[in-house]
């Protein structure tokens, strides 16, 4: 939606007060580790843009919450595996060589949106090492979160995804639906399905002061069929957890992490069958 499709689309501007009531009607409250992934967009037209939209998340959650947001940068991958778009075969080996080496501080997000991306350059905000999969978080909990992430299977058991899980830390979908849900991921790595098989995977990271280009195992991740499990979350027993509103004009969804992994890895199981 560009922004003046939100200027149209929206009755009235939503603010920084505007929205702190929403997220508060949402179910947000101080002291939650939250994991947020949105779409600035859908939101309608914001006055102070991505700033203001977390700004009021902060605000709600207070100074004993935590706010986590994606940072991947999926972009600093091997180029054998790029689909969007591909390169040629022939530019591969130069890619390999020459491409700049992950700088939590320096790397930009790739296709996170506008507030994941404005919060990663935020004053106190912590980004984990992953060259791929990343996760940013401010608050009590950033630190335990983000830290020890680890390189070879980046969404799994030693990722901020299973810290925020042992801290029953919430999911908040801002104007995105359950493809954008990442803690599912984790629950790929804890399901058996007959399609889970082990990659190889590439990444410029900094090792001892040099740009080297690494190599590390991950599973084959797939978020293909993440919205029809969100659907069934929703309409099983399970679901009855989730709360459901609208911030500005967003359709949203405010969940435990640990019920929609938990129902997942069930799910996978029973639906990932070939």
């Amino acid at each position: 939606m560009s922004e003046g499709q939100a200027v149209r689309k929206a009755e009235i501007p939503a603010t920084i007060e505007s929205l702190q009531t929403d997220f508060r009607a949402l179910g947000i409250k101080k002291g939650m580790v939250l994991l947020v992934h949105s779409s600035l967009s859908e939101i309608g037209w914001v006055c102070g843009g991505a700033v203001a939209v977390i700004i009021a998340l902060q605000e709600v959650l207070g100074e004993t919450g935590t706010l986590v947001m994606p940072a991947h940068s999926t972009d600093l991958s091997d180029p054998s595996q790029w689909e969007n778009p591909p390169v040629p075969e022939s530019w591969w080996q130069t890619i390999r060589e020459t491409m700049p080496a992950y700088d939590p501080d320096l790397t930009p997000t790739r296709s996170m949106g506008k507030i994941a991306e404005t919060f990663r350059k935020q004053k106190d905000v912590f980004r984990s090492t992953h060259p791929h999969s990343s996760f940013c978080a401010r608050g009590p909990q950033a630190s335990s979160i983000i830290n020890n992430h680890a390189l070879a299977y980046g969404f799994g058991e030693h990722s901020p995804l299973a810290r925020i899980y042992d801290l029953q830390g919430f999911v908040l979908l801002l104007g995105v639906n359950h493809s954008s849900n990442t803690s599912i991921h984790l629950a790929e790595y804890r399901a058996d399905f007959p399609s889970k098989r082990i990659v190889q995977e590439g990444a410029p990271i900094t090792q001892e002061g040099s740009r080297v280009w690494t190599t590390f195992e991950d599973i084959n991740v797939d978020d293909s069929d993440f919205d029809r499990l969100g659907e069934d979350f929703l309409h099983s027993d399970a679901g009855k957890v989730v709360q459901r509103g609208k911030v500005g004009i967003a359709d949203c969804q405010l969940l435990p992490q640990l019920d929609i992994v938990n129902f997942a890895v069930d799910w996978l199981r029973k639906n990932r069958q070939k």
